[in-house]
């Protein structure tokens, strides 16, 4: 187990939940010895310096819905939920297609529960930063147009959160920093695609602050502007994963049925499987990152973050489109599809499927189970014993990317605030540090001291690269696999410098209740497979369980 899990340890900043048991001889490349994980034994709160945001007033975020909530009725609410709690996309548009249940309701139903319960209460999970003041009127006119509107997409109607480092027309784009509050902007690639496909914008998610490439050793799901997000299913017990913190905990607690993370290295898988859901980082390219606040242009990517995987899929199927503008994005004759639903169905199988499972991982029941469930639907199971492959100038890649990633979307996108470089920004933050960076900024301290000429630059990202393929190419060429099983993001800095893409599913909790995903990789566009063998899975197993105060 430790000498595969010492990846956990290498990318605290980024989203990775951190292995009771991570390789020690990592060290050279973790950046810090904490990650804000959990160590729950039992009994033991985590503590954070700060838990309520100091920058979102309640009374001026639902202002512009005072009148529509006013008229919303406690009954009226408890009258909806068997409706809509728990409810896949597809449940949630039958009950529309019976006339049960209207999209103005629905949208309602989650701005009433985020006013009931995401803040400022005993259950408070600090998990939506913002809220698009014109969501019931899309919400209306979707009701209008419903009967006119012909090949309706699945999402047509739906309300989906976006992680707040994705711009938006309508709310300003943060990354959870106060010196972005002001960063109004046009739409993204992606936030265009959800809308001509008929998704709402309900609003913005919580994050670990700029994506979790901030500060050292502060907890996952801290942002200055939004506050410290917490986990549903163990409230300051459980950690929330990062850096998609708010995505995660909202889906999770029926704040929203769908929301969209990013992904520099783990921050989609760490906190889909601390929440039980499912978790989906594409292949870099697959999806645009155009008008999303940046880490690194070389490893980011947008993803879906869901209960079920079928709404995984629809939602994926939403954002799809290629990109011209985006240096990552596939190339023509990559042949990818834009419906990546219409292949699940009641008989998908894994018959003659050949799935990878690393040696070491076999410790976890959990995973034994979901390895018995996997050939209860005839997946072939091959055994091996993973490679011994560091991944040393990690930390250097992000840094040398951010150093020129961030300052070129400000320069572009940030037209409404001050600062220009990371620099700028921190020396905003030490104007007021106890609000602005209570961690610290450690990590924008090594991004500022980092230097490289092209040339290293290049050999580092190439370095990385071959080695996380190697990682998984060497077991799928010598046993003939198509992809391999880890869990949570147990191996998520391998498939990131790799550029693979990985789903995560729920396959349980551990004997203190702690969530953790099955999660799957396999080869670059591989994402109609991946979502395949999990829907596969899911359906055979049924592991998920709702948190139990959010279920009712």
């Amino acid at each position: 187990m430790k000498k595969i899990l010492f990846l956990c340890g290498i990318l605290a900043i980024i989203g990775c939940k951190k292995d009771k048991e991570s390789n020690k001889d990592s060290q050279e490349i973790v950046v810090s010895d904490s990650t804000g994980t959990s160590e729950y034994q039992g009994d033991v709160m985590l503590e954070f310096k700060v838990l309520d945001s100091k920058y979102i007033e309640n009374d001026v975020l639902w202002s512009p819905f005072e009148i529509e909530l006013y008229k919303v009725t406690e009954k009226k609410y408890d009258s909806l939920k068997s409706l809509i709690l728990e409810k896949s996309v597809t449940e949630l548009q039958s009950a529309i297609a019976k006339e049960e249940l209207t999209y103005e309701e629905l949208t309602l139903f989650y701005l009433y529960r985020m006013r009931k319960l995401d803040r400022e209460n005993e259950l408070s999970l600090n998990s939506v930063i913002a809220i698009n003041p014109d969501v019931l009127t899309e919400a209306r006119l979707k009701d209008r147009n419903y009967k006119n509107t012909e090949n309706k997409s699945p999402i047509y109607g739906i309300p989906v959160l976006l992680k707040d480092n994705i711009n938006t027309a309508t709310m300003p784009t943060t990354a959870g920093a106060v010196a972005l509050q002001g960063n109004t902007t046009p739409n993204a690639f992606i936030t265009n695609q959800l809308e001509s496909s008929g998704a709402i914008i309900l609003g913005k998610a919580n994050l670990s602050e700029w994506a979790y490439f901030f500060c050292k050793g502060c907890p996952s799901g801290y942002s200055a502007v939004g506050g410290q997000t917490l986990n549903p299913y163990g409230r300051r017990f459980f950690d929330t994963g990062g850096s998609s913190s708010g995505s995660g905990v909202a889906v999770a607690a029926n704040f929203a049925p769908l929301a969209v993370g990013s992904e520099t290295s783990g921050s989609i898988l760490s906190p889909s499987s601390q929440n039980s859901l499912v978790g989906l980082k594409p292949t870099i390219g697959l999806l645009s990152r155009t008008g999303i606040v940046p880490i690194s242009s070389t490893l980011d990517t947008p993803g879906p973050m869901t209960k079920t995987v079928m709404d995984n899929a629809i939602l994926l199927s939403a954002m799809a489109g290629r990109d011209t503008s985006d240096a990552k994005v596939f190339a023509d004759s990559i042949k990818v599809t834009t419906d990546y639903y219409s292949a699940l169905t009641d008989t998908t199988s894994l018959r003659g499927v050949r799935l990878g499972v690393i040696k070491e991982l076999t410790e976890d029941s959990l995973y034994n189970r979901a390895i018995n469930e996997l050939k209860k639907v005839g997946a072939q199971i091959v055994e091996f014993e993973a490679e011994d492959i560091k991944l040393a100038n990690f930390l250097r890649l992000l840094n040398l990317d951010m150093k020129k990633d961030l300052p070129a979307y400000l320069e572009r996108y940030g037209k409404r605030v001050d600062v220009r470089s990371v620099e700028d920004i921190m020396a905003f933050n030490v104007e007021d540090s106890v609000q602005r960076a209570p961690y610290g900024q450690g990590l924008f301290e090594g991004i500022v001291k980092d230097t490289a000429s092209a040339e290293e630059f290049q050999a580092i990202k190439d370095t990385l690269k071959i080695r996380g393929k190697r990682f998984f190419d060497i077991p799928m060429k010598e046993y003939d696999l198509d992809g391999i099983l880890s869990i949570n993001n147990y191996h998520a800095g391998f498939a990131a410098v790799a550029e693979y893409p990985a789903i995560t599913v729920p396959m349980g909790y551990d004997d203190i209740g702690e969530p953790k995903g099955l999660t799957f990789i396999s080869i670059p566009y591989s994402e109609q497979n991946l979502l395949r063998w999990a829907y596969a899975y899911e359906q055979e197993s049924q592991q998920r369980k709702p948190p139990k105060d959010y279920s009712k």
